[in-house]
């Protein structure tokens, strides 16, 4: 256990420095202002997990053991290569999801973020994200992660019940969860985000209720309501598939969200997206990127990007899709300095909906759902099918 803290503390300490570093190739850079076409939000995806979540269908693995100096190697070099290639100038926002990032040391977050600080213009105040587990985030890591350049943290509470946390296969408590949101506050006071999940098997309106309503007593200004969705190959699916588990209710997970939206807004809250709600101007800028259809770069393995290819005209934006295996997504990395396996031109759907989005992103910063009626005019699959009694009453 000594040694474990020691190596705890000097990776701290790395990260620091680099961190330091980070902040001086920032100050030299200086404050440009690129046309929209050269700014992105960056999305880094760890994808180890100490457990699989029965829920869980994400791009994630169960290590016996990982060479995070290689990996880190990999990270750092297809993030410098995609900003090269995209000519992406200025980095407004970082996003470090999983798997469970929380896994990953400080120093590697640091490196990261100092290599993209080197590529292009990283402000000293852009938004970085790091998705936490309460297991893998005592308040110590949390303070090194601090060190290292994270200024917001994404915390999957999931469920206050402890009944409900076994069902979806989490390795924390209620208690562990709530200990992890007060230490989270305390270094990052207004800039952590819980997650809440709603419509999962046999779970009732009144109970879910009093878990968000407890949830708001302790946390911070940002929440993201979440409905479990059954995903093939996962243990919840076939549990529900063979009869073990009942099938989730949507009228009542309907029902869950708009109770669940009235409560928020009752604290405080405004909905900026399906799933988000903010207060005290809270929302997260890397969420809102994606929503307001602005580049992203995706970095790691199974990471998903949009953005402009350099030299492809200043219309052409691709859909790529990073290798999902770490070991061949590494392999190709060391080859070809990316792990790119996919590029999808977007077509005249995507730019037209992207162009309708611009259009209307003004009012919709003052009313919460006016976007769900342009979002089912050009992706009428992603709404009807469990939000059908809601969008009936917003639509």
């Amino acid at each position: 256990m000594a040694f474990l803290g020691a190596r705890a503390r000097c990776s701290a300490a790395a990260a620091a420095k680099v961190a330091q570093r980070r902040r001086l190739a920032e100050d030299a850079r200086g404050p440009p202002s690129p046309p929209g076409s050269q700014r992105a939000a960056l999305y880094v995806h760890w994808p180890y997990c100490e457990k699989r979540c029965s829920y869980c269908n994400f791009n994630k693995y169960i290590p016996r053991g990982v060479d995070e100096a290689a990996v880190r190697r990999c990270l750092v070099t297809e993030a410098q290569t995609l900003l090269r290639l995209s000519g992406v100038r200025r980095v407004e926002s970082v996003f470090f999801g999983g798997g469970t990032p929380s896994l990953a040391s400080p120093h590697t977050v640091a490196a990261v973020l100092e290599a993209v600080a080197q590529a292009t213009h990283l402000p000293a105040d852009s938004e970085v994200t790091l998705e936490a587990n309460p297991t893998s985030a005592p308040g110590s890591r949390l303070a090194a992660f601090r060190a290292a350049g994270v200024n917001r943290l994404s915390i999957g509470l999931q469920s206050l019940d402890d009944t409900e946390l076994q069902l979806l296969g989490r390795t924390h408590s209620a208690s562990d969860a709530l200990q992890t949101l007060a230490e989270a506050r305390r270094l990052f006071p207004g800039c952590v985000s819980v997650d809440l999940m709603l419509g999962l098997p046999a779970q009732q309106v009144g109970p879910w209720l009093g878990q968000l309503r407890e949830l708001l007593r302790r946390c911070d200004d940002h929440v993201s309501l979440y409905q479990l969705s059954l995903e093939r190959g996962t243990a919840l699916f076939t549990q529900v598939q063979q009869g073990t588990l009942p099938a989730p209710d949507p009228e009542l997970a309907a029902e869950m969200y708009q109770e669940g939206r009235a409560v928020l807004r009752e604290a405080g809250f405004r909905q900026y997206e399906v799933s988000n709600f903010a207060r005290n101007g809270a929302l997260s800028t890397h969420n809102w990127t994606y929503w307001q259809c602005g580049q992203y770069l995706g970095v790691g393995p199974g990471a998903h990007g949009r953005f402009v290819p350099q030299g492809a005209g200043s219309h052409t934006r691709e859909a790529r899709i990073q290798t999902l295996e770490p070991d061949n997504w590494m392999k190709e990395v060391m080859l070809f300095g990316h792990g790119t396996r996919k590029r999808v031109p977007l077509g005249e759907l995507e730019l037209t909906g992207c162009e309708e989005w611009e259009k209307h992103k003004s009012p919709l910063q003052d009313r919460s759902l006016d976007f769900l009626s342009v979002w089912r005019k050009f992706w009428p699959w992603g709404c009807a099918l469990t939000w059908g009694s809601l969008t009936r009453q917003v639509a």
